[in-house]
């Protein structure tokens, strides 16, 4: 087999790993769902979730990735034969995820040229809906939208380049231009927005700790959701990444970096969005509570509504907003797309730049479907479906495989502990052993019970109102495709001897 890629240096490697955990989520997630459940109280639980269950998986999935030397494919099958189909369906979730958040990166880019002029006018839930995707009924097309589709172009010109040039002189170097730039780009909004009038209203609305909610247990599924949809775990990337750490290598402190610094940013990105929702909130007279939102609606509606009332440098403060996006989207998105580069070549003994065109290519294709004027239906509902039922899922699989089928957690404690600092315990074991587990499956009886009984309060009882037919083929067919596609996969046979190799014990 050949020399299997590596990073250049240890700093490289834990950019990349917080560059793909540092997301759109952490920007238009992570401040609304701490507002909404209990204010400062609710870093209580998000704390407790990180040390018991977020760290834990890094750690875990960095062990699996340094020990058995593959991608998330190989790392599952040299674990166990009768696994490798676990790694697929990670590595299909992550190429379904790409297809979608590849599109929010390009309405990022357009966004960022629409601040030189303020585009958006003075109706920007309008000016997105209506004039830029010409959004039409669920389940219907309506031709492309040619400005999603000439950005999205450019997102996949720009990542798949990036991913041709290997991990060393691709993903390393643009983890190191790009993270650095996000976060002074950030700071300067941050500095900018605790500036404005009426900033320390929406600072207090956001720190403003209400400790009833400590006793709420929706409140702790909150913060466990938010860590975990938040680092990238569970998934198949951050096993990707690590299978190109070097014999030296200290994983768990690795993990704490990258969790910690995630978690920083989150941080940051709270202070940023409760500053300058307080100035929006301030400016029009309403409480903090009528002008709070979270996801696409903050990013492209309320944003840009509050970058109109900016006392001055509108267009630049728009600009730097919209560019955070992109640089923070960008870098997820390589990690994501690498995840089926790698398998796609470990299994089918072809070159990454083969696995870049195919693997690449199909996503690139996919996506243009989210490029249309019903775009932004096809992309709520994937969203939806392959997040909970996919990312959620895949959690709570792996964690019960290794901790309470393979009983592998013995070993892999053992083995991060050879080459870490900081020495593994049972704070480890007992997380993931049981912490995590029970936390998972609750979340997830949750979700299929809201699902199943159609408990959404829409005339459907669908979630958002869509159509039953909607739903079943853009919603559940797409998180049920991922799991019947990775075993179809997972039984074609090997190209290459990889497979067979054994574990990294040999390095």
């Amino acid at each position: 087999m050949d020399q299997r890629s590596q990073w250049g240096t240890r700093a490289g490697f834990v950019l990349a790993a917080i560059g793909s955990a540092v997301g759109l989520g952490n920007i238009w997630r992570f401040p609304a769902v701490a507002y909404e459940n209990g204010g400062g109280a609710f870093f209580i639980p998000y704390l407790f979730a990180l040390l018991t269950a977020g760290i834990p998986i890094l750690i875990m999935e960095f062990t699996m990735g340094h020990k058995y030397r593959g991608s998330a494919p190989l790392t599952y099958r040299r674990m166990n034969k009768k696994t490798e189909g676990i790694g697929w369906w990670a590595v299909l979730v992550a190429f379904v995820i790409s297809t979608y958040y590849s599109v929010i990166i390009a309405w990022a880019i357009s966004y960022s040229y629409f601040s030189f002029n303020l585009a958006w006018g003075d109706k920007p839930d309008e000016f997105l809906i209506g004039d830029y995707l010409q959004v039409v009924d669920p389940g219907e097309f309506g031709g492309l939208v040619p400005g999603v589709l000439i950005p999205l172009i450019i997102v996949w010109v720009i990542v798949l380049g990036i991913l041709s040039r290997g991990v060393k002189r691709g993903i390393e170097i643009a983890n190191r231009i790009m993270i650095p730039t996000l976060v002074v780009v950030f700071l300067i909004i941050v500095i900018r927005a605790i500036t404005l009038p009426g900033a320390v209203t929406g600072l207090n609305a956001f720190f403003q700790p209400d400790f009833s909610e400590i006793l709420n247990p929706s409140v702790w599924v909150a913060a466990y959701g938010q860590i975990f949809f938040s680092l990238s775990i569970a998934f198949a990337i951050m096993i990707t990444y690590s299978s190109y750490l070097p014999k030296k290598s200290d994983i768990t402190n690795n993990a704490f970096i990258t969790g910690f610094s995630n978690s920083g940013f989150e941080l940051l990105a709270g202070i940023g969005v409760f500053a300058v929702l307080g100035f929006m909130a301030t400016q029009q007279g309403v409480g903090i509570d009528e002008v709070v939102a979270g996801g696409v609606g903050l990013a492209f509606m309320v944003f840009p509504s509050i970058i109109n009332e900016f006392p001055a440098f509108n267009e630049f403060f728009g600009l730097l907003f919209f560019l955070s996006l992109v640089l923070a989207g960008l870098t997820s998105l390589i990690s994501i797309i690498e995840t089926y580069i790698a398998g796609l070549s470990e299994k089918f003994n072809i070159s990454r730049t083969k696995a870049v065109l195919f693997g690449g290519g199909l996503a690139a294709i996919i996506s243009f479907i989210f490029a249309t004027r019903g775009g932004l239906n096809f992309l709520d509902a994937a969203d939806y479906f392959i997040n909970q039922f996919g990312v959620a899922a895949l959690g709570l699989v792996e964690v019960v495989l290794i901790a309470w089928v393979l009983r592998k957690l013995g070993t892999f404690k053992t083995h991060a502990n050879e080459i870490s600092d900081i020495k593994l315990g049972s704070w480890w074991t007992i997380s993931l052993g049981v912490i995590t587990p029970v936390v998972l499956g609750y979340m997830l009886f949750e979700l299929l019970r809201l699902n199943i009984t159609k408990g959404f309060d829409t005339p459907t009882g669908n979630y958002e109102g869509y159509p039953d037919a909607f739903i079943m083929w853009g919603g559940w067919s797409v998180a049920i495709g991922a799991i019947v596609i990775g075993i179809i996969i997972a039984l074609m046979k090997w190209k290459s001897s990889s497979a067979e190799e054994g574990e990294y014990d040999e390095r």
